[in-house]
């Protein structure tokens, strides 16, 4: 069984301090029942990667445009989040089939959420084709730990791993304000390497997403939600 936890918008504090208390607890406790939950931001926020240096960011236009700025627990680079919606995932590791290998995890977590967006006729595809380690804006790169749609990156993901327990954060974008992500990031946006769920197909919810996601999860894994 896995335990799903609901939608909800909430600051970007308190959306960190939820996963890491989940991932403690369930190190703490030994629990060997998944977490999926899935949340968006309010206000807007821009999360710092675990060990990313604070100084990639414009911290004054954050402040004087009333956008808040946390560390993940995770890693990756900076993310801003503002029209999207960002799941988490946390499980033993021994859960997954290949859960001790970083690659082969994501590569299974992935698949339960391409299995998932079929629900919706999207196919997406495992990333990798056009990383770039000198963008500080995570959703300028792609890697295997991300999942594309015809070429683009739609959901960008990261890992922190602890007592032989993982937690994957996931960013799936909804749409993306090109002259905010300039000014925080100081990085011309090409539109040529991401792409939005609004791009894609406007009609698809929030709510639609949330359901896809149990699903997929539900098929890949072969196990249903409390």
């Amino acid at each position: 069984m896995f335990k799903f936890i609901h939608y909800s918008e909430n600051n970007g504090k308190y959306n960190m301090d939820f996963d890491s208390y989940l991932l403690n607890e369930a190190v703490k406790h030994k629990i060997n029942t998944p977490i999926l939950r899935v949340y968006g931001w309010k206000p807007k926020c821009v999360s710092l990667g675990r060990n990313q240096n604070p100084e990639s960011i414009n911290y004054k236009y954050c402040t004087d445009n009333n956008i808040d700025i946390v560390k993940r627990p995770t890693g990756g680079r900076g993310l801003l989040h503002d029209d999207e919606l960002t799941y988490s995932f946390i499980c033993p590791i021994d859960f997954l089939e290949n859960g001790s290998s970083i690659i082969t995890s994501y590569k299974e977590i992935s698949s339960a959420i391409i299995q998932g967006f079929k629900y919706l006729n999207i196919e997406l595809e495992l990333g990798g084709k056009k990383a770039d380690t000198a963008h500080d804006y995570c959703m300028l790169l792609s890697t295997g730990a991300d999942l594309c749609c015809e070429g683009k990156k739609l959901i960008g993901s990261a890992q922190y791993r602890t007592q032989n327990y993982l937690l994957q954060h996931g960013s799936i974008l909804f749409s993306y304000n090109k002259s905010l992500l300039k000014n925080i990031f100081t990085e011309q946006i090409n539109p040529s390497i991401l792409t939005c769920m609004k791009e894609i197909n406007p009609n698809i919810t929030r709510k639609d997403i949330t359901e896809v996601l149990k699903k997929g999860f539900c098929d890949y894994f072969s196990i249903s939600f409390l």
